[in-house]
């Protein structure tokens, strides 16, 4: 029978990383989560990414908290709650001695994970083989895929087109348009129309392009580049999605129990 107390580390915290972390721990999985310290988090409200910033954070009720040894891991094992490591390097995975990593940065390349850091290795999204530096990888991209677990190849390839939502893609996203640090005028939430000006970045407007509701949005103060996605607004106009798990995180972390299960039971045989 499948030990479901498995101890999992996730690396990033992003909203991606934060919906499989809740699914795993949903389902009695053990979870650390690893990110860096300046993480560039846009849907910060669903991001346990934000621990990092707010030393606390709670995503539909299940909380985080950052820690920095072992000792405090395994008090918020005891407690119910998700710890978050400052540790981009990876460098306390040995200490840490997981079973599983799943990598979740979504850098679209591989960042350093290999099958030598843990029992189960799984990918997510591009920049990884199934196979070859992981065990699996689960597909990211919207649509018919979306959510399957690869077990030989690689996912489909990264098209830089955001996810169509009521028939918008790029107009949905905020970006950087000036070097420097950002002035947020719109935060999570904010409802607003097409041509207002959701941000400042060194005096320089941002503009939506869209009606909808402000679902993310980059931390006031943090220094962006010219192009860099700084948030993004949701035409449908729900503002109980913006402090709710996604769609897309939710299939994507059933992906990745689904992997975690097939091949733990699949190595018990070999």
């Amino acid at each position: 029978m499948f030990d479901n107390s498995y101890l999992v580390v996730i690396r990033g915290a992003g909203d991606i990383a934060t919906g499989i972390a809740y699914r795993l721990y949903n389902s009695s999985f053990k979870i650390v989560m690893i990110e860096t310290d300046n993480p560039s988090v846009i849907r910060r409200k669903v991001s346990f990414a934000e621990t990092v910033y707010e030393k606390n954070h709670k995503v539909e009720g299940l909380e985080s908290k950052l820690v920095s040894d072992i000792d405090e891991i395994n008090e918020c094992f005891n407690k119910g709650i998700v710890p978050v490591l400052i540790d981009p390097e990876c460098s306390k995975i040995n200490e840490i001695n997981p079973d599983v990593v799943v990598d979740a940065i979504l850098a679209k390349k591989n960042l350093g994970t290999n099958k030598n850091m843990a029992d189960i290795v799984i990918g997510v999204g591009p920049g990884f083989e199934a196979g070859e530096d992981v065990d699996a990888v689960v597909e990211t991209k919207r649509g018919h895929r979306l959510g399957r677990v690869i077990l030989k190849g690689r996912p489909e390839s990264n098209t830089g087109v955001p996810g169509n939502i009521e028939g918008y893609t790029e107009e949905r996203v905020l970006r950087g348009n000036k070097n420097g640090k950002i002035k947020v005028l719109k935060d999570i939430g904010s409802f607003v129309k097409k041509n207002d000006v959701v941000a400042e970045i060194e005096g320089s407007q941002v503009k939506a392009k869209i009606d909808g509701v402000v679902r993310g949005m980059i931390r006031d103060g943090y220094k962006v580049t010219v192009g860099m996605k700084i948030g993004d607004i949701d035409p449908r106009g729900k503002v109980e999605y913006c402090y709710e798990i996604s769609d897309k995180a939710r299939a994507i972390g059933g992906g990745v129990l689904e992997a975690i299960l097939h091949i733990s039971n699949r190595k018990k045989y070999i």
